[in-house]
């Protein structure tokens, strides 16, 4: 078996076998730099079906008004801030229940919207929904042939 090394990138190369791919390329820069090392909090990515997907996070311990959902452009962010009013009558023998905060992000794609979000159970559950408009759907062109 043969190994191949890439010893160098060449971007003008690539760029004229993919036009108009040139946010692609850079939305796979991004990602890759701001790729997170922390795997707080847990997530699921669950599809429901062809169009419909779901986002659940483990948000145990999180109240009504520490959690925001956002959306900007295409960046579907989840942040999560815990008051840290520790309890000082309370001795704690141990505590391993994690009081931090987190930042979530993920890029949605086109025609992706968000349609709700819901925490039941210590799950935060986004529900998304992709929309394609129907100018943007395969359509067939008719052939006319002249005689």
């Amino acid at each position: 078996m043969t190994n191949l090394t890439l010893r160098s990138l060449d971007i003008p190369s690539i760029h004229k076998f993919a036009v108009g791919f040139d946010q692609m390329f850079d939305e796979l820069l991004r990602n890759t730099n701001t790729q997170s090392t922390t795997n707080y909090p847990p997530y699921n990515v669950v599809k429901h079906s062809e169009d419909k997907f779901a986002i659940q996070l483990a948000v145990a311990g999180f109240k009504e008004g520490d959690i925001d959902v956002s959306i900007e452009k295409n960046q579907l962010t989840v942040k999560g801030e815990q008051a840290t009013n520790l309890d000082e009558n309370v001795e704690y023998l141990y505590k391993g229940i994690s009081a931090r905060s987190f930042l979530r992000s993920w890029t949605l794609a086109d025609y992706v919207k968000v349609t709700d979000a819901i925490v039941e159970d210590g799950i935060l559950t986004v529900n998304l929904e992709r929309i394609i408009p129907d100018e943007q759907k395969p359509k067939k062109i008719a052939i006319t042939y002249n005689k």
